[in-house]
């Protein structure tokens, strides 16, 4: 595989030695599938990262390391690749580790192989539970400042969070979906990606608590454990329409958008309203093609770039400033998609 990195660039990418690089590069054999996968991995990422390879100036290594949906994950990629020339004085570089889900224990050991390894910071986005907030404190304990992306861990040793008022985001999807349904009957399906994600269970309490107040004889009927995920998110929501012929509108708070709209007509059901987050590529397109109503979008460029400065201040690269402020919530309808939002590719 040609390249034009030097081998110690790539063993620091994939957070390897020189000397496994070395025999990965020049087929030596006694490497793991696993571990030649993380040195072409690290190759493509320095590709990608071409231009901060080679600036000079104070380099910070951070690893961005989430439990999302792979739509999620890529797209989070790309607004900090896209954002990392605009960071100087210093140079940042970024090294991934995604997963689509499984047992907290992975994440787990990916943080601690971190701590081990060393890094100037990590961005996280992971679910609320006690291993993960245990390793956040081992992290803090070895110097490695965290970051928390999208969703919190407030009782974690992190120090700070990126991203939406999620109470506020759920009591706008609650408004939207109140507004146009008005008078009409009908019950809501929320549908949660997993209980265990901090910015969900926020967002279904704002969600709930407007509901409650505005229209307090509508049945909110709730999915969870879905992952986001298409292959999974079907047979829940066929689950619950079997249970409850009186829903009309979902709330997705955590994705699945494309296996619910397809439950929905498989079970020959009228979806009225429909409120998701996030202008990812499939909510993109459905958006586009009316399928959704409205997307509460926020800017992940911006959110990515505050993570990486609060990394920065951390180590004393920038100047302290105050606390970080919540994103700005977008209602976006398929009027007014945002010019930077990538068109969808036919299908």
């Amino acid at each position: 595989m040609g390249h034009p990195f030097p081998i110690r660039e790539i063993a620091r990418q994939a957070g390897l030695s020189e000397a496994t690089v070395d025999r990965v590069l020049n087929g030596r054999g006694g490497v793991r599938e696993s571990t030649a996968r993380e040195v072409h991995r690290a190759i493509a990422d320095l590709d990608r990262q071409r231009t901060q390879v080679r600036l000079v100036g104070r380099t910070f290594m951070a690893d961005i390391v989430m439990q999302a949906p792979q739509r999620f994950s890529s797209a989070v990629r790309a607004a900090l690749e896209a954002e990392l020339p605009s960071l100087h004085p210093a140079v940042l570089r970024s090294r991934f580790h995604f997963r689509e889900t499984g047992p907290a224990a992975e994440l787990v050991r990916v943080l601690d192989g971190i701590a081990r390894r060393g890094s100037q910071g990590v961005i996280l986005k992971a679910p609320d539970v006690p291993g993960i907030t245990a390793a956040v404190g081992r992290l803090a304990a070895a110097g490695i400042p965290v970051v928390t992306l999208v969703t919190d861990l407030p009782s974690s040793a992190r120090i700070g969070c990126v991203g939406i008022d999620d109470r506020a985001a759920g009591a706008t999807a609650a408004y939207l979906v109140q507004q146009w349904l008005a008078d009409r009957p009908g019950n809501v399906l929320t549908s949660l990606s997993s209980g265990f994600f901090r910015n969900e269970e926020e967002r279904e309490m704002g969600f709930r608590g407007v509901m409650r107040a505005r229209c307090p004889g509508r049945a909110l009927v709730e999915i969870a454990e879905g992952q986001g995920l298409d292959a999974t998110q079907y047979d829940l929501v066929r689950a619950a329409l079997d249970r409850d012929p009186g829903i009309r509108a979902v709330y997705s708070i955590g994705g699945g958008n494309i296996a619910t709209l397809r439950a929905f007509e498989d079970a020959g059901r009228e979806c009225a309203v429909f409120v998701a987050h996030d202008l990812d590529q499939d909510n993109t397109r459905l958006l586009a093609e009316h399928r959704l109503s409205a997307v509460l979008h926020h800017d992940l460029r911006q959110d990515v770039r505050e993570a990486c400065r609060v990394l920065m201040r951390a180590h004393g690269a920038l100047p302290p400033a105050g606390p970080t402020l919540p994103s700005p919530i977008q209602v976006v309808t398929p009027h007014n998609m945002p010019p930077d939002v990538p068109t969808p590719p036919p299908r």
